[in-house]
């Protein structure tokens, strides 16, 4: 398999790289829960780090087209994110749809990351990351056929869609609905952009990756997203924004790089939002495994934090949470 998706590597990459290219040391990394990430080299004649992403067409991500699209417009806005080489829709080239783009170096482990900064690197970091989103925030998502989500409506189709429920989702979506803060200005939307999806290095932040959720929404959504207890990674409460430091910090530091004023009751509307759609995906997971589509014990045992979720929401609607 990995002899021919060399061989078939080469042929999409000679017009981009020239009749001369080569493709070494391919291998297959970790990937994601939807796509499949491998790692290569190209000789061109200098040897060049690449990175190539596979995976089948759905209803949910962006197409490759339109991932390769949106990171050109943020790195074009100042967002740090890898230089795009090649993409495409079609699934002839390489069996499924692909994106090809320069490798970063840095690490992307996320206790790695933790024991590698000490106060000063988490400081730098959060404010780097405040920083790459109002660069994503600002770019122009004009013409790229961008769509834009509601998020309680689209959190409890998926939750409807499984026939199941708990009774602190169900009030969590009738407070949520009953106090919803005043739109915000539409944006680009990276919809994933947490620890895990960055790369750091010694520098800080290296690139975001993973946008094979973006779309339009308020950048409230983003913000949020990043501070959910899960993307903390055991780090404690103070430390809320993605177990780098404060929220206020995260939050101060985007309102001086974007220009704007942030509502600090509308993101903790957003907060509750975010932290209630991670348990339904929890509870997604857990489904995909009690339904025996894709038996895990992996699987399981993110449904097993639904529970955690529950406290979390629950603690949040009561006035509770990171501050």
């Amino acid at each position: 398999m990995s002899a021919e998706l060399a061989d078939a590597l080469t042929a999409v990459l000679r017009p981009v790289l020239g009749d001369g290219v080569a493709v070494e040391n391919l291998r297959a990394l970790t990937g994601g829960a939807s796509r499949t990430t491998w790692a290569f080299d190209a000789l061109t004649p200098e040897r060049r780090a690449l990175i190539l992403r596979t995976g089948p067409p759905d209803e949910v991500h962006a197409g490759m087209e339109l991932e390769a699209g949106v990171q050109r417009r943020a790195a074009e806005a100042g967002a740090p994110v890898p230089h795009i080489l090649a993409a495409d829709n079609n699934p002839a080239a390489l069996g499924n749809p692909y994106l090809i783009c320069e490798a970063i170096a840095g690490e992307t482990i996320v206790r790695r990351i933790q024991r590698m900064l000490d106060d000063a690197g988490r400081d730098r970091l959060v404010r780097q990351c405040a920083r790459a989103l109002a660069a994503i925030h600002r770019a122009d998502h004009t013409g790229l056929g961008l769509s834009a989500t509601e998020p309680l409506t689209e959190w409890r189709e998926r939750l409807d869609e499984m026939g199941d429920t708990t009774a602190t989702f169900e009030w969590a979506f009738r407070r949520l609905a009953a106090e919803r803060p005043d739109p915000s200005p539409q944006v680009l939307v990276h919809g994933d952009f947490r620890m895990g999806n960055l790369i750091v290095d010694e520098s800080g932040l290296a690139a975001v990756l993973d946008w094979e959720l973006v779309h339009v929404g308020e950048v409230y959504e983003d913000l949020a997203w990043f501070c959910i207890r899960a993307w903390r990674f055991g780090a404690p409460e103070h430390l809320g924004a993605g177990g780098l430091g404060s929220v206020e910090t995260l939050l101060a530091a985007y309102e001086e790089a974007a220009g704007i004023a942030l509502d600090r009751a509308a993101f903790r509307w957003w907060l509750t939002v975010a932290t209630l759609r991670w348990g339904v995906i929890c509870r997604f997971q857990a489904e995909r495994h009690l339904s025996g589509q894709t038996p895990s014990v992996e699987l399981a045992t993110i449904g097993r934090r639904v529970a955690e979720t529950e406290w979390d929401i629950l603690d949040l609607l009561a006035g509770g949470g990171p501050r």
